[in-house]
C-alpha cells in the first residue's frame, strides 16, 4: 500500500489500520520521508525547568512512582517560595518553559491536601496551579506549559490566561487497561473519555495542546492505531494540538508493573512511524530522548521531529531513573542522524508567529512570547538584537570541516551561475541552521569575491532628515512624530530651507559627495517642497550629489501637486536629483505592510515609483527592513520582486539590507512584534541576497548604523561588498534605540575595515571612485558637533 502513495497524502482510517499488515522497514522509510516533508533537517527541543508542583493524586497507575502519599511527602505542595526558586534557578540557566507536572485533582481524595491548599488560601489545585503559573511568568519571564491533567472547559480558560500550551497523555483508548488488572484499574481520570474530553475542551477554546500515547502497558498495536485516530479526529476539528508524544513505558521498582515487560527499540519504532503517517508530515511528533538512552538515531529514523522538554537543572521527576542527556550529548547524537538540534518554547512555532497570537495565546503572553522568538517561531538562543551596544555577537560555529548539506549545495551552485532561484529554494536558504548557516556564508563570501574581490567600498555623505513630522502611522517608526501640539515621543521639527542648504554646505566642507535627503510626510508638504529643498542646495552646491526622497514622498509629491509619478520625477530629475533611495520598502509584500504600515504605499505602488525612476534614467537604491512580523517567505518574495525588477531595468545600484531596531518603535512597546532580526537571521540576509540577486544586483551593503564595528565585519564575510556611508547625522535608527553614534568618520571606517585585512575605497552613490580633491578633504574634516533638535526646530 504504502509504496504506490505519496508519503504526505493523508491516510484514510482505514488504510491506517491497514499500516498493521506493512513491513516495519517500509514503515519507518515512508515515516522517515514524510517528516522530511514538513520538517527538514531539524529536530527541535524545549529548554524548560521541571516544577512537580504537588505529587499527590487520586489516581493509582500501577506504573508510576511520581503519585505519592501525603505520608511520603515532607509537604503536599509546593510553597510559592519553593516554586519560584525553581524558577529563578533555572531562568538563570537560560530555560524558557515553566514545566508544571502535578497529580490529578488530589483533593478529592486526600484530607492532607485539602488542608495544605486551605492554608494556602485556595480552594483546588487548580485554582493554586493558575496563581503560581502566573507568580512565575511574572517574577521570571518563564513560558508556562501546564500538565494538570484532566480539567474542566472553565479551568482550562483561567489556566489559558497563565500559560502558552497545556497538555494531557491520551495514553491508550483501550477500554480493557480501566478494568480490574489493567494499568489503570481505580484511576477515574484514565477514563478514555474523560481525557478525550478534556483535549476537546482545549481545543474549542484555542489552547495549543500536548497530548499522546503511552506504549507498552497492555495495549495491542491495533489498540494504539485507535488512539491516534481519536487524536487526529480532534485535531482535524480543532488544530491544536501542537505535538504528539509516543512514550515507552519503564518498568519501575514498587510499582504494581516492576516485572512487566518492556517495550523494545523496534515496538518503539513502529508506534513512531505510525504516528508520524497517521498524523502526517507537518505535526510534531516527539519522543524523550531519555527513555531511550544510546537509540537517539534509530528514533529520529523512525520519523520523529522532536525531543521535548530537556532541562539542565531539574531531573525528570516523573522517571527520575533516567537522567536528562546532556544538551552537547543530545546534539552530537542528533547530528549523527543528519538533523540540527534547534531550540523551541513551550508552544510550537506554528502558534506563536505573529500572525497566530490572537487566535492561540491570552494578550497578557503575546509580548513575551514574541521576545522569545525568531522569525521561523523557533527560540532566540541569546540577547543580542541589532542596535544593542553593551553586547557581544554571538558565536557562529565556523568549523574548518563541516557536514554539507547537497541540497543547499545545489542551489548554491545554480545561484553562482546566473539561474533564476524559486522562492522555494530561496525559503530554503533561510531556514538554514548550524553548518549549513556556515556552508552559506562561505559561498556568499566566494561571491562576493569574484564580483567585487576584496576592496570595501563606502560613501562620505550627511544624511539630513528635514522634519520628523509625520502624518502617517508606521507601526515600526519611532522618528516621526505628530504635531507639535501632541508632542508624541519627543520634540517635532521641520527644518527651513536655510538649515538644510547649511546641513548640505558643511558636509561638502567636510569632504562629502553626497547628501541623502528623507523624513517624515509633513501635513503641510507638496511637491513643491521636495523641489524648493532641491533647487536651493543645488543652487548653493552644484556638484554635490543629491541622492532624495523615498518612493513614498515621490508619492505624495506626485498627488499634491496632480501630476503623474513620470512627470513629478522628471521635474525633480530637471532640478538636479542625482538618485533616488530605496525607502519605504519595509516588506514588499502587502501581507506584512497591511500590519506595519497599513496606510502607507502598497508594493505596486512602490515598485510604479521605482520603475518610473529607472524608465528615466535614475539610479535607485533597494532596501529590505526584516525582523518584525515578517517571516522567511515574506524575505523570499521581496528578493525575488527586486531581483525580477532589475532584470527589466538594471536601476539598482545596490541592496541595502536594514535590520530592525525594536527598543522604541510602537509596535514593539505594545507587544506586537519581535524584537528585531537574530544574529543568524542578519548573516543569513546579507548572505542569501548576494545569491539570490546574483549577477543582477551586484552591490549589497551593510549598515554599521544597526550592527556596530563587528557587525558589518562580520556581514563583509557573508556577502557583502559595502559599509554605506559616514552620515555625520544619523537620527532614524537612534531615534529607535540603536547606541551606534550618528557618525562614523573615514579613518574609523578604514580602521575597522584594515582590522579585518580588508583594503577601501570612497565612492561616490553610483559606486565610482570619489574625487581626490573631496577624499583629502574628508580626511581632515573637524569633529562634527552633534545636531540637537531644539537648536535645529524651524518653524512648524
Amino acid at each position: 500500500m504504502l509504496g504506490r502513495q505519496p508519503s504526505t497524502r493523508r491516510l484514510t482510517d482505514n488504510e491506517c489500520h491497514d499500516l498493521l499488515n506493512c513491513l516495519p522497514q517500509e514503515l519507518i522509510s515512508r515515516a522517515a520521508l514524510c517528516r522530511d516533508e514538513g520538517h527538514g533537517t531539524t529536530v527541535s527541543y524545549s529548554r524548560k525547568v521541571f516544577i512537580p508542583l504537588t505529587q499527590l493524586c487520586r489516581d493509582v497507575c500501577h506504573y508510576c512512582t511520581f503519585a505519592k502519599p501525603p505520608s511520603g511527602l515532607a509537604d503536599a505542595y509546593l510553597s510559592p517560595e519553593q516554586v519560584l526558586d525553581i524558577a529563578r534557578a533555572g531562568a538563570a540557566m537560560n530555560c524558557k518553559e515553566a514545566l508544571f507536572t502535578l497529580g490529578d485533582k488530589p483533593e478529592l481524595r486526600y484530607p492532607a491536601a485539602r488542608d495544605a491548599l486551605n492554608n494556602l488560601g485556595y480552594d483546588t489545585t487548580i485554582e493554586y496551579l493558575c496563581a503560581v503559573a502566573g507568580l512565575v511568568y511574572r517574577e521570571t519571564g518563564l513560558l508556562p506549559h501546564l500538565n494538570p491533567g484532566v480539567m474542566t472547559e472553565a479551568e482550562i480558560a483561567s489556566l489559558r490566561e497563565v500559560s502558552v500550551s497545556m497538555g494531557i497523555m491520551l495514553e491508550s483508548t483501550s477500554g480493557k487497561l480501566l478494568k480490574r488488572g489493567g494499568c489503570h484499574f481505580g484511576s477515574p481520570d484514565k477514563n478514555p473519555q474523560v481525557r478525550l474530553a478534556t483535549i476537546n475542551s482545549a481545543g474549542e477554546l484555542g489552547v495549543p495542546f500536548t497530548s499522546g500515547i503511552l506504549i507498552g502497558i497492555g495495549e495491542t498495536r491495533a489498540d494504539r492505531i485507535e488512539s491516534l485516530l481519536a487524536l487526529r479526529k480532534l485535531h482535524e476539528q480543532h488544530g491544536h494540538l501542537q505535538e504528539i508524544i509516543v512514550q515507552n513505558f519503564k518498568a519501575k521498582p514498587g510499582t504494581l508493573m516492576a516485572n512487566a515487560t518492556e517495550p523494545d527499540l523496534a515496538e518503539l519504532q513502529w508506534s513512531i512511524a505510525v504516528a508520524r503517517l497517521i498524523f502526517g508530515a507537518q505535526m510534531s511528533i516527539q519522543a524523550p530522548p531519555n527513555l531511550s538512552a544510546g537509540h537517539t538515531v534509530a528514533l529520529v529514523e523512525a520519523g520523529i521531529n522532536d525531543w521535548g522538554g530537556v532541562s539542565p537543572l531539574t531531573p525528570d521527576h516523573v522517571n527520575p531513573e533516567a537522567p536528562w542527556p546532556h544538551l552537547d550529548d543530545l546534539s552530537a547524537d542528533t547530528a549523527k542522524a543528519g538533523k540540527v538540534l534547534v531550540e523551541r518554547l513551550g508552544i510550537y512555532p506554528e502558534y506563536c508567529r505573529s500572525a497566530s497570537l490572537h487566535q492561540w495565546l491570552a494578550p497578557t503572553l503575546h509580548k513575551s512570547v514574541l521576545d522569545f522568538t525568531d522569525a521561523d517561531g523557533l527560540a532566540r538562543t541569546d540577547p543580542w538584537c541589532p542596535g544593542t551596544v553593551d553586547i557581544d555577537l554571538p558565536v557562529q560555529p565556523v568549523a574548518p570541516f563541516y557536514r554539507k548539506n547537497s541540497e543547499i549545495d545545489n542551489i548554491i551552485d545554480r545561484a553562482f551561475v546566473g539561474k533564476d532561484l524559486s522562492q522555494a529554494e530561496v525559503e530554503r536558504l533561510f531556514a538554514a541552521r548550524g553548518d549549513e548557516v556556515v556552508q552559506i556564508t562561505r559561498a556568499a563570501d566566494q561571491l562576493r569575491t569574484q564580483v567585487s574581490g576584496e576592496t570595501v567600498s563606502y560613501v562620505v555623505t550627511r544624511n539630513i532628515n528635514y522634519t520628523n513630522i509625520c502624518y502617517f502611522k508606521c507601526r515600526f517608526c519611532a522618528f516621526s512624530k505628530g504635531k507639535t501640539s501632541e508632542n508624541l515621543r519627543g520634540k517635532p521639527y521641520n527644518l527651513n530651507l536655510e538649515e538644510i542648504v547649511g546641513r548640505a554646505r558643511q558636509a561638502w566642507d567636510r569632504g562629502a559627495v553626497e547628501v541623502c535627503l528623507q523624513g517624515g510626510i509633513h501635513p503641510e508638504y507638496t511637491g513643491q517642497t521636495y523641489l524648493d529643498i532641491l533647487q536651493s542646495i543645488k543652487h548653493a552646491l552644484p556638484e554635490i550629489h543629491v541622492h532624495a526622497f523615498s518612493p513614498l514622498e515621490i508619492h505624495q509629491g506626485a498627488e499634491t501637486l496632480g501630476i503623474p509619478v513620470r512627470e513629478f520625477l522628471q521635474r525633480l530629475i530637471d532640478a538636479g536629483l542625482g538618485s533616488l533611495p530605496g525607502t519605504a520598502a519595509e516588506i514588499l509584500d502587502d501581507e506584512v505592510r497591511s500590519v506595519i504600515c497599513p496606510d502607507k504605499i502598497n508594493t505596486a505602488q512602490w515598485f510604479d515609483v521605482i520603475n518610473t525612476a529607472h524608465q528615466l534614467n535614475l539610479k535607485t537604491t533597494a532596501t529590505i527592513m526584516f525582523g518584525h512580523v515578517d517571516q522567511p517567505a515574506n524575505w523570499s518574495r521581496h528578493l525575488l520582486a527586486l531581483r525580477d525588477q532589475q532584470q527589466r531595468t538594471g536601476g539598482f545600484t545596490e541592496l541595502v539590507p536594514l535590520p530592525f531596531v525594536h527598543m522604541e518603535a510602537p509596535l514593539y512597546r505594545k507587544g506586537g512584534c519581535r524584537r528585531g532580526p537574530t544574529w543568524r537571521e542578519c548573516l543569513l540576509m546579507h548572505a542569501v541576497s548576494r545569491l539570490v540577486l546574483h549577477p543582477h544586483i551586484p552591490n549589497i551593503q551593510t549598515s554599521w548604523v544597526k550592527l556596530g564595528a563587528s557587525g558589518i565585519k562580520a556581514c563583509l564575510d557573508a556577502g557583502a561588498n559595502d559599509v554605506g556611508g559616514t552620515l555625520m547625522n544619523e537620527t532614524i535608527t537612534r531615534a529607535a534605540g540603536a547606541g551606534h553614534g550618528q557618525e562614523m568618520t573615514p579613518q574609523n571606517l578604514e580602521r575597522i575595515l584594515a582590522e579585518s585585512g580588508r583594503p577601501s575605497r570612497q565612492r561616490t552613490t553610483l559606486y565610482k571612485n570619489a574625487p581626490e580633491v573631496q577624499q583629502r578633504v574628508s580626511y581632515r574634516a573637524p569633529v562634527l558637533i552633534p545636531v540637537s533638535r531644539a537648536a535645529s526646530a524651524g518653524p512648524d
